[in-house]
């Protein structure tokens, strides 16, 4: 089973190095590409591309003149990253156990690395992917990461037990080519909602939150059977008992017997419909 999650633009400048050494991202190259020709801008026009503010366009101007040499930091992804996915993941509270396990199974989307294994060492940086670069051929940056990561997200998933959990945010799945992500994986998208005054509605906070800590989860466990991710209990999210739950849950059943040979083959399909399944986790009053 692997895991996507998205990075974040919010990052830490410093993390201990608890004897860990970052190792080089799969996509190193093309990222130190971007990024040099990112540094030939000035941080008012990296400003707009990134929808950001004057004074966050000049720090990544600086972040991107250091990129790669000497004087950059580099510090394992899963320690560098704080948005509020992270700050529920807390990373820094994991053992290095667990995060030598994470490398193997969670991976991280990144605008400017592709994807990222959890000790990947990055420097700090901010990025967007929908703009052209001459880098890129003049392809949009997601049009030009697309079938890199969609190639290596398959082949990932296919050399684990064909099962994706994603807990990536929609603005990253762009950078793949979903539909063909869709048919050749199992896909399973948790989803998080607020039920209030009997609506169900999702709340990004809540949402971000949720992934992070569900990662977590799924790091500390050592899960490996989507069907325990049904234990899932954070901030009073828990799996609802909407008729769409039960009908996940019974699929992924039937799907892990046949996997372990226990299941009629004249009964069952041999393999689940190409779908995104959805699992629901509720929560009243989040706290």
């Amino acid at each position: 089973m692997q895991v996507i999650l998205a990075s974040a633009k919010i990052m830490k400048e410093r993390v201990p190095s608890r004897g860990i050494t970052p190792t080089e991202p799969l996509f190193q190259r093309q990222a130190t590409m971007l990024a040099a020709e990112l540094a030939q801008m000035s941080g008012n026009r990296l400003s707009e591309l990134f929808n950001c503010s004057a004074a966050i366009g000049r720090e990544n101007r600086e972040r991107f003149a250091l990129f790669g040499t000497d004087m950059a930091e580099i510090m394992p992804a899963i320690l560098t990253y704080y948005g509020q996915a992270y700050k529920h993941l807390k990373a820094e509270s994991l053992t290095n156990e667990d995060l030598e396990w994470a490398n193997s199974h969670l991976w991280i989307s990144s605008c400017l690395y592709g994807l990222l294994r959890p000790l990947n060492g990055i420097q700090t940086y901010r990025m967007e992917g929908g703009f052209p670069m001459q880098a890129t051929g003049g392809l949009k940056v997601n049009e030009f990461w697309r079938p890199l990561l969609t190639n290596l997200l398959i082949e990932s998933v296919k050399a684990d037990d064909g099962i994706l959990i994603y807990l990536d945010t929609e603005e990253f799945r762009s950078l793949f080519n979903w539909k063909r992500v869709v048919e050749e994986v199992q896909v399973i998208e948790p989803k998080f909602q607020v039920l209030k005054n009997g609506r169900l509605t999702t709340q990004a906070v809540w949402a971000k939150s949720c992934r992070g800590a569900m990662a977590r989860y799924i790091i500390e466990e050592r899960i490996t059977n989507p069907l325990q991710l049904a234990n899932f209990n954070h901030c009073g999210f828990s799996l609802s008992d909407s008729p769409e739950n039960s009908s996940t849950l019974h699929a992924l059943s039937l799907s892990h017997e046949l996997s372990l040979g226990q299941a009629p083959n004249k009964e069952h399909p041999q393999q689940l419909a190409p779908q995104v399944l959805h699992l629901h986790f509720v929560a009243e009053n989040p706290q």
